[in-house]
């Protein structure tokens, strides 16, 4: 499982109902997936710097989640889809910035029975 960060930018001329329902959609094909679903991060109507598919604000919603490629490459095709999404991304995050660390090599010479004791002057 991978550590992933979605970010979708909505319309914001729809109501709260139908966002909240593009929202849950999103992050039930995640758990429904076998997925682990993270914070889901509503950031509101925001400006745009330029305009997006003739808008100049959108409604930002963050959703992190621990998941499979195949998982997040069909919500991505959802979110493509959708027509109440006006962008969106899809970012597989760092091991290092998601708080995980891959285990470390065990070098065969050292901790395996042939530690050096050079150093403990013998």
């Amino acid at each position: 499982m991978r550590p992933y960060e979605v970010m979708v930018i909505l319309d914001v001329g729809l109501d709260e109902d139908v966002i909240r329902a593009t929202v849950s959609r999103a992050t039930e094909l995640i758990t429904s997936r076998g997925a682990t679903l993270g914070r889901v991060d509503h950031w509101g109507r925001r400006r745009f710097a330029y305009e997006i598919k003739h808008h100049n604000e959108g409604y930002y919603v963050v959703i992190e989640a621990t998941a499979e490629p195949p998982v997040m490459a069909e919500l991505d095709r959802m979110l493509h889809l959708a027509d109440e999404v006006i962008r969106h991304k899809v970012i597989r995050l760092p091991d290092k910035i998601s708080g995980r660390s891959r285990p470390a090599k065990v070098d065969a010479g050292v901790g395996a029975g042939g530690a050096d004791n050079s150093a403990n002057g013998e």
